[in-house]
């Protein structure tokens, strides 16, 4: 059995364990250790997610996310413009549909400017200068520093920078399997004793922290997000970013309109329940885990309002007529045969807690001597990453 050794080992190469291990190696720490499961970077949540890097406008300011959104964002413009990496700043609208919504565009502008991002309520007319063919109740919400980049370019950059450092080493295909002792993990290719821990593992972020006897409150469920595009032809219909008012009720966003960085246009995504946390294809990823999430999603859609309404609501979002129903309430002029499929999904590792049966919305982050467990990466975890990463090494570090 091989053993080795290193200061800081971090589970999980995703956007979270790269920013990560960077700050680290940028406070002097030499030997730094990343274990990734798969055998290269982006095939889960960070390589599956739009590009949208977020503005901060729909966070309560008391949350990690506010905190950390605003910063990220100017952090991870700054890292693309400095190396030369895509970012296109395409904005983003917030469109309402009827008065209510209108009372909640509000309560977002009043979100944002408590955090400090920029939104302006709009009318009408100045919507059309920004996005022709959208149309709101009223008012829409505009956010200026929305920005769209690539986020397989930016996991490469960081990896080469940190590889190129020679201060941190990635080991791909391979799987912390448990914890021997407090500073001894056995993985898939052997011992490793470290100093300090951090568990970024994404949607198994849970299950380590259990075994470090930690987060036994919490636990994850996946849900599915799948997008339609635009026909090639149709996508002048959408300059940037176009949403929906969100259900603030609930942690998604809804069903909008994203032209990424190849100027393709997205619309989606779902947010389905799905039986596995790699589930992205029919029965992919389907194994020992099903039956306790099946069970787990049966509880919460008895004692959740909230899920049991996304529960019974976005199975029919794999219908094309219902994604094109929904955007078609911000683009009117969309039609059915503008919608084709494409290949894009993800999955949401969305944090629940167990004994009150309540989605979690904000990051957690638990620390416990000489171990990081980060719960509930979930949007905007990429753009909130160098920000938050910042936050992680100084609580560990003390």
């Amino acid at each position: 059995m091989i053993e080795s050794r290193c200061q800081v080992l971090i589970v999980g190469a995703g956007i979270t364990g790269l920013t990560i291990a960077r700050e680290f190696a940028n406070r002097g720490v030499e030997d730094i250790l990343i274990l990734e499961k798969e055998g290269s970077l982006g095939a889960h949540a960070s390589g599956r997610n739009s590009g949208v890097l977020h503005a901060g406008i729909y966070y309560t300011p008391d949350t990690l996310k506010a905190k950390f959104c605003i910063e990220g964002n100017r952090l991870m413009k700054a890292f693309c413009l400095e190396r030369g990496l895509t970012l296109q700043e395409t904005g983003k609208v917030i469109l309402a549909t009827n008065s209510t919504q209108v009372e909640v565009l509000h309560e977002l502008k009043r979100r944002a400017d408590l955090s400090g991002a920029r939104a302006f309520l709009v009318d009408r007319q100045r919507l059309c200068e920004i996005e022709p063919h959208a149309v709101t109740f009223g008012k829409a919400l505009f956010s200026p520093d929305t920005v769209v980049i690539k986020p397989l370019e930016v996991l490469k950059a960081l990896k080469d920078e940190l590889t190129q450092s020679t201060k941190t080493t990635i080991l791909y295909e391979t799987v912390f399997r448990t914890l021997l002792s407090d500073h001894q993990a056995y993985t898939s290719k052997g011992v490793i004793r470290f100093e300090k821990f951090v568990n970024a593992a994404g949607s198994y972020g849970d299950q380590i922290a259990h075994q470090f006897g930690m987060a036994k409150e919490y636990k994850i469920l996946p849900f599915k997000g799948t997008y339609k595009k635009l026909v090639r032809d149709r996508t002048f219909l959408v300059r940037g970013n176009v949403y929906p008012v969100p259900d603030l009720r609930n942690p998604f966003l809804g069903i909008h309109l994203t032209r990424n960085a190849n100027n393709e246009v997205y619309v989606g995504p779902t947010a389905i329940p799905v039986f596995s946390r790699e589930n992205y294809r029919h029965f992919e990823g389907l194994g020992w885990e099903t039956f306790p999430i099946l069970f787990r999603n049966a509880v919460l859609l008895l004692k959740n309002q909230a899920f049991r309404r996304v529960a019974l609501i976005e199975p029919r979002k794999y219908l094309k007529r219902f994604v094109f129903r929904e955007a078609r309430r911000l683009i009117p002029e969309l039609c059915l045969h503008d919608l084709i499929d494409s290949d894009r999904v993800g999955i949401r590792p969305q944090l629940v807690h167990w004994p009150t049966k309540t989605l979690v919305t904000d990051y957690v982050m638990i620390h416990n001597g000489d171990a990081l467990h980060i719960l509930n990466p979930v949007s905007p975890a990429f753009t909130s990453s160098m920000a938050f990463a910042r936050y992680a090494v100084t609580t560990i570090l003390g």
